[in-house]
């Protein structure tokens, strides 16, 4: 793991040191482990939160403000934020960008190809962006809901070879070890492997740490290496981007998802949702055929032509997709033969209601 591009996500509870404030040595830190894996050949871009943090120490607000507060909190927080980044790479004379993010952003193919390209400029010219979600104007329905999600995101987006997920924990473990003193690390996490596998359910499911291996297994599914290691603890970083085994590793696939499908799997915005038999399903999954209008068995949601869709069978979403065809047209034919479609309409778009080639299948 000593070449490449990688991105480090770095959350409150880290950059706070455990205190009510952002902690200058903890981003000295961190901002040192980075510059050292810059000198080294590699590229870093930083996903960090903190802004709500400083914003709110700053105003001297409650623990847990309102959404309006938060908001409030990540315009005064952000410049602090960002400054503190900067006096903390200054040492090694390393610029830093800020990029603020929302769902939004990326849900639109131009604007994420668009962000996508910043970010490598940024790279080329060797400067270290420091990405975080716009908490300013995220409201609810464009939020990523955290920067874990975001850092697999941007991970996917920069084709980056590496993910680290720094928490207050040493890893992922088979229990919380807070609560359960013989509970164990796990070391390393292959492609598929189900949560049964590596000691239960209980660290799937738990808070933060779900988050966070949603993360990573989103980052393995695009081919991308990823760990979730202790930012709490000095010398952890510094370890995982010189290779050296700490905390959690996740495979990456060995068949990972096309950029394009990692766009639709990951970053696109269902418009509606597209219910299909089994046997739609078994030809989408098994045998990599596209969906016709027969396999269509009801369909909700306001979409039009191009929009991305939801497959979903036996109450589940297993695929997404670009529906060649607005849902008011998709009612009409539903459950129609391909040859049935053009009497039915007038007309005849496309032969597939979702082609092969605009279908991205979610892995479980």
């Amino acid at each position: 793991m000593n070449e490449g591009r990688v991105v480090v996500k770095i959350g409150s509870g880290a950059l706070s040191g455990g205190g009510g404030g952002l902690d200058a040595a903890v981003l000295r830190r961190l901002a040192g482990d980075a510059a050292d894996a810059r000198a080294a050949g590699r590229e870093v871009v930083i996903v960090s939160s903190g802004a709500i943090l400083a914003g709110r120490e700053r105003l001297k607000l409650a623990a847990r403000p309102s959404t309006q507060l938060k908001q409030a909190a990540a315009a005064v927080g952000q410049s602090r934020l960002m400054r503190a980044w900067e006096e903390a790479f200054a040492p090694r004379k390393i610029t830093v960008a800020q990029v603020l993010l929302t769902r939004e952003d990326l849900q639109d193919r131009a604007r994420y190809l668009n962000a996508r390209n910043t970010l490598l400029t940024l790279l080329r010219l060797g400067v270290v962006p420091v990405v975080n979600e716009n908490d300013t104007v995220a409201v609810e329905e464009i939020k990523f809901g955290d920067n874990d999600g975001l850092s697999a995101l941007v991970a996917g987006l920069i084709d980056a070879t590496l993910l680290v997920l720094l928490t207050d924990q040493d890893g992922l473990y088979t229990d919380d070890p807070r609560a359960t003193p013989d509970a164990r690390l796990v070391a390393r996490v292959r492609p598929g492997e189900s949560p049964a596998r590596i000691g239960g359910a209980g660290p799937w499911g738990s808070g933060g740490m779900a988050s966070k291996v949603r993360a990573a297994r989103q980052a393995a599914d695009g081919g991308i290496a990823a760990v979730v290691a202790s930012g709490v603890k000095p010398g952890v970083l510094a370890a995982v981007l010189a290779g050296r085994p700490e905390g959690t590793y996740f495979e990456p696939n060995a068949r990972p998802l096309a950029k394009r499908r990692q766009w639709l799997a990951f970053a696109s915005k269902p418009r509606g949702r597209v219910v299909v038999d089994a046997g739609a399903r078994a030809a989408l999954s098994a045998r990599g055929k596209s969906l016709l209008a027969s396999g269509v068995k009801s369909l909700s949601g306001r979409f039009e032509a191009g929009d991305a869709v939801s497959l979903v069978e036996g109450g589940a979403e297993f695929a997404r997709g670009l529906s060649n065809y607005a849902a008011r047209d998709l009612e009409r034919i539903k459950g129609l033969k391909t040859g049935q479609i053009e009497a039915a309409l007038g007309h005849k778009p496309a032969d597939e209601v979702v082609h092969r080639d605009n279908l991205a299948l979610l892995r479980p």
